[in-house]
């Protein structure tokens, strides 16, 4: 991903307008993606800034949250319960190609923004609502954070170990997967604007998202009846497949199909493994994992983790240390796709964040701008998108309004 260019080399979205009124992850990821593309976005949120700048943990008084979420944005502050509030935010979507939100469905309609009113200021606008269940169903009126997803939809069931308890992933998956849905369905709606001139409403659910990620199980559950209990670190399908102990840390080997495991066999000096009729076939090894994980254990265990890669290199077997995140910031592969963003704040000094992972010859996403403090580009907002005096500025900030 490029980094910050001055704004020089026009993106893919150049020109395109995002109005962000989301919060915390999903919804600021997917504005944030837009921008990251060339697309110019304005973030509204309440004049003490949204709930996320005030999570910890913080670096220089500013929440991370606010660092991964929310850079090439211009922020400005609203007090949407102000009486000019919702006559600022009708200019916005008249501005606005791409609205982007993720309230509760039904909280925009009892502002009186709802999407047959935004159609009424802009017949061509493409509402993004991003919420927990989607805008129809019988559970739309609920609430969810990303733990609930993953939750709700089957995840947590098949993850952790056998004999353990339904675990959450390390990350939040779900508020992850949903933005980028968001996107997605953006570019695309995108796409159908240029076609047609018609702009949509587009429905992203953060439980229809991890639902469709559920992948091999869903499908093995509903088509074969097949019920895959979880598994910790081994594969669904395939055996040997799992971390292992080197004398110096943990490793993951994947070795587990036809032409894979003879090659471990190989590299282990365990040819017999290879002619053993219990491991002949795939089920075979699968029925017979802890035998076979046993004997791959005592020879991992006797080398180091370089000297298991070594050989595993040279046979083209599938592996990684099982690294720290510190240990996969330290990555020079990492380092040499330019994973690590830094930018300059023009008061809280350089920042790192990751970057953008999809990579483009002719019209890559860049850094522009840092992420900005709540209300930071107020009068950039106020004075330039929407063109007002200095004096309708200082009134908006005199009342409390931004």
């Amino acid at each position: 991903m490029e980094q910050k260019d001055g704004g020089k080399t026009p993106g893919p979205l150049d020109g395109v307008k995002v109005l962000d009124l989301s919060r915390f992850i999903a919804g600021p990821l997917c504005a944030q993606i837009l921008g990251d593309f060339g697309a110019e976005v304005v973030k509204i949120e309440r004049p003490r800034g949204e709930d996320s700048r005030h999570h910890g943990p913080y670096w220089q008084g500013e929440s991370i949250y606010m660092f991964l979420y929310h850079r090439n944005k211009q922020a400005a502050t609203l007090d949407t319960r102000h009486p000019r509030a919702k006559a600022i935010l009708e200019d916005l979507v008249r501005w606005a190609d791409i609205v982007v939100e993720n309230f509760r469905p039904g909280t925009l309609d009892k502002m009186g923004l709802g999407y047959e009113r935004m159609k009424e200021l802009n017949e061509s606008v493409i509402l993004v609502s991003i919420s927990g269940f989607g805008q129809t169903g019988p559970e739309s009126h609920r609430a969810l954070f990303d733990a609930i997803s993953q939750a709700s939809s089957g995840l947590m069931s098949v993850t952790g170990e056998p004999d353990g308890k339904p675990t959450l992933s390390g990350t939040y998956i779900a508020d992850y997967t949903t933005g980028y849905q968001g996107a997605i369905g953006a570019l695309a709606a995108l796409a159908h604007r240029e076609r047609t001139g018609e702009g949509q409403l587009v429905d992203i659910a953060s439980y229809d998202t991890m639902f469709s990620a559920l992948g091999t199980r869903l499908i093995a559950e509903l088509m074969l009846g097949l019920e895959m209990p979880r598994s910790g670190s081994r594969d669904l399908l395939t055996a040997p497949v799992n971390v292992y102990e080197a004398a110096d840390g943990p490793i993951y080997i994947q070795a587990g199909t036809a032409s894979l495991f003879p090659k471990l066999c190989s590299v282990m000096d365990r040819e017999d493994l290879a002619a053993d009729p219990r491991y002949a076939t795939v089920e075979g090894r699968m029925r017979d994992q802890e035998s076979l994980e046993s004997a791959i254990q005592r020879w991992a265990g006797g080398l180091t983790r370089e000297e298991i890669a070594r050989r595993l290199d040279g046979a083209g077997i599938p592996y990684a240390n099982v690294a720290s995140v510190r240990e996969a910031a330290a990555s020079p592969q990492l380092a040499a796709r330019g994973m690590i963003a830094e930018v300059e704040h023009p008061s809280l000094g350089t920042i790192r964040m990751p970057n953008n992972p999809i990579h483009m010859e002719k019209s890559p996403p860049t850094v522009r701008k840092a992420p900005p403090r709540a209300g930071e580009d107020n009068d950039h907002v106020y004075g330039v998108v929407l063109g007002m005096s200095p004096e309708e500025i200082a009134l908006l900030r005199a009342e409390g309004a931004i």
